[in-house]
């Protein structure tokens, strides 16, 4: 039975189609601001898009546009949410049957909201514009090129690896961030390649507000990011997916759960990474997989720097090539000053995200010379603004961090040995501590 308050969103297979029954609201491709053929059009893949690829990126489209054009304040609780979304799929047999099963907990663990989906047939396909085959240039690996520390790190890695065949980077892009980031992180991967690297550049997923304000939160961005790399690497014909991400956010421990002031509605458009379910936790992505193996999907996506630290993340970049320039150059950060109008700061220097990109940079060049926003040590004790460095300093006077923290959140996916995980926590709250250590110091010498 459907709540009377829950939102149900019906995606339209043809532009004038129009919803079976009442209550729904129609969206599809329009209700985005973005020109459909930029995302969905052509974008340099050598081979066919296969049809469950083409239906999990309109679910994760759907899904998306949902969570934004449905405040959380105006939930009971001010935060939890329910959706009902009717979707059209080449075989929606399959999706009903096997893939609901994974797909509704595993939106209701990204977003924290309660989730029904509704499958129906995609009357057709489709129309793909593709690039002459050219076998040459089909990517042998693709990985998620963000342009943060993490994903340039990686990229720089396996571009300087001369053994194997091209690299394609999937970047979603954002309007400031593509331009003061995104761009010179591509130029300094391709600056150091004994590869082909390709690059396909995806506009970023802007909902049409139509006069109401978007919900900020935006917690299923992390998936529709993932849906559209899954997308490339499947007509690219690829087996796995890297979307690299340090242990240390990927895990999300305390406290970065009280991270962004997210319940206050202040986590900012686009705020992935740091959040409490970040898209490439590890119970996440094997959710993620079992839904694309659901779907009869080839692709695996695998998170290539979940048991590094950011320290030891930022020490493969040099050791690869980078500069410590390129390094503090990128975007870290969760509520990142670089997606709002005025000066050209990239990261806020505060969130918990920062904080581990401060402590890595830290660990591996000794200093951090990235221009922040803010330093949370500078503010006065009761700004609002310091109430995670606080919490940070408490959480690191902790003796350990143990295994039923790891798991107080999300359990962790069948087969997986929480020890590796914990000395990767162990080892950041480390650089961490080092952080808190010398922060006034570096302060006073910047």
């Amino acid at each position: 039975m459907i709540s009377p308050d829950t939102a149900r969103f019906w995606w339209r297979a043809v532009p004038k189609e129009r919803p079976k029954g009442a209550g729904w609201r129609a969206v599809d491709e329009s209700d985005f601001r973005e020109r459909e053929d930029r995302v969905t059009g052509r974008q340099s893949l050598t081979g066919p898009v296969p049809g469950w690829a083409d239906d999990l990126l309109r679910t994760a489209r759907a899904v998306f546009l949902a969570d934004r054009l449905v405040r959380r304040d105006a939930s009971p609780d001010r935060w939890t949410r329910h959706f009902t979304l009717s979707l059209p799929v080449t075989d929606p047999e399959r999706w009903q049957e096997a893939a609901v099963p994974v797909l509704e907990p595993l939106l209701r663990a990204l977003t924290g909201d309660v989730w029904t989906l509704e499958f129906r047939q995609l009357p057709q396909r489709p129309t793909q514009v593709l690039f002459p085959g050219d076998d040459a240039r089909r990517a042998r690996e693709v990985a998620l090129f963000s342009g943060g520390l993490d994903s340039l790190s990686w990229a720089a890695q396996r571009a300087a690896d001369a053994r194997r065949g091209p690299l394609l980077l999937v970047t979603f892009a954002e309007r400031k961030p593509q331009k003061r980031v995104q761009q010179p992180a591509h130029e300094a991967v391709r600056a150091l390649a004994k590869r082909l690297v390709r690059q396909i550049t995806v506009p970023g997923q802007t909902p049409q507000a139509h006069g109401s304000t978007l919900e900020r939160s935006a917690r299923s961005r992390g998936l529709l990011y993932a849906a559209l790399a899954v997308r490339a690497a499947a007509a690219e014909d690829v087996t796995v997916l890297h979307a690299p991400e340090n242990g240390q956010l990927a895990l999300s421990p305390p406290p970065s759960r009280q991270a962004e002031g997210e319940t206050e509605g202040e986590a900012e458009e686009g705020a992935v990474g740091g959040l409490p379910a970040s898209v490439v936790h590890p119970w996440l992505l094997h959710l993620l997989n079992q839904l694309i193996q659901a779907v009869a999907g080839t692709v695996r996506v695998k998170n290539p720097l979940l048991y590094d630290t950011c320290g030891e993340v930022c020490q493969a970049a040099l050791a690869a090539g980078l500069g410590r320039d390129d390094l503090e150059r990128t975007l870290s950060c969760a509520a990142a000053p670089a997606r709002r109008p005025g000066p050209d700061i990239v990261n806020c220097g505060l969130c918990y995200a920062c904080l581990v990109r401060r402590s890595g940079l830290l660990h591996a060049n000794g200093a951090d010379a990235t221009p922040y926003e803010a330093a949370p040590w500078l503010l006065p004790a009761d700004h609002r603004r310091t109430e995670l460095w606080r919490a940070l300093e408490l959480w690191l006077e902790r003796p350990e961090f143990t295994a039923d923290d790891l798991v107080a959140e999300l359990p962790l996916p069948p087969r997986t040995h929480a020890e590796p995980l914990l000395e990767v926590v162990e080892h950041g709250r480390d650089e961490l501590r080092r952080l808190v250590r010398s922060a006034p110091r570096m302060e006073e010498t910047a």
